[in-house]
C-alpha cells in the first residue's frame, strides 16, 4: 500500500499531492538551500516526480548546484512559499519542503547533508548520519538512490 502526502503554500493558492512512499527525508545545509529557506537548513521529503501533482504552476528559479547540476526551486507565485526543488542529477525525485506538508509529522529526518556548512546557530542533529556533501548512494535509505 502506498501513501499520499499533501500540502501547499501559506496563502492556499498552491496545493499538491505526492502519491507513493517517501523516498527519504533529510536536512540540507548547503548555501543555496539555506538561503532559499531563509533559515539554517532546508528540511525536505524526497518523493517521486511521477507521483507529484500541483494545482497551479509554480514559479521556478534555476541555479547551479555542486557537481555541475542545476537545482530548480519551485515557489508559490502568489505568496512565495517554497514548495519543492528538483536537481538535474536526480531526475526521478522531487524534494518537497517539509514546512509545506499538511501533516508536518510525516517528515522524519534520516540524515543531514552538507553538514559541514551548518551555521553555529543551527547545529546539526547529533543523532542523524551526517555527510559533508551529497551522501554516496549506498548510504541513502532504501529507494532514495
Amino acid at each position: 500500500m502506498t501513501s499520499t502526502d499533501s500540502g501547499g503554500c501559506r496563502c492556499g493558492a498552491v496545493r499538491y499531492e505526492a502519491e507513493g512512499d517517501a523516498l527519504g527525508a533529510g536536512h540540507r545545509y548547503c548555501v543555496g538551500c539555506r538561503k532559499s529557506s531563509a533559515t539554517g537548513q532546508s528540511s525536505n521529503l524526497a518523493v517521486s516526480t511521477e507521483g507529484l501533482a500541483a494545482t497551479r504552476e509554480l514559479r521556478v528559479f534555476d541555479a547551479p548546484a555542486d557537481g555541475g547540476n542545476v537545482v530548480s526551486r519551485g515557489f508559490c507565485p502568489a505568496c512565495g512559499s517554497p514548495i519543492h526543488r528538483t536537481q538535474s542529477g536526480m531526475p526521478p525525485m522531487a524534494f518537497v519542503s517539509a514546512s509545506s506538508l499538511d501533516d508536518p509529522e510525516r517528515f522524519q529526518a534520516q540524515m543531514s547533508v552538507y553538514a559541514r556548512r551548518a551555521p553555529s546557530w543551527g547545529p546539526v542533529a547529533g543523532d542523524l548520519p551526517g555527510f559533508s556533501g551529497v551522501p554516496p548512494a549506498a548510504a541513502m535509505p532504501a529507494g532514495e538512490a
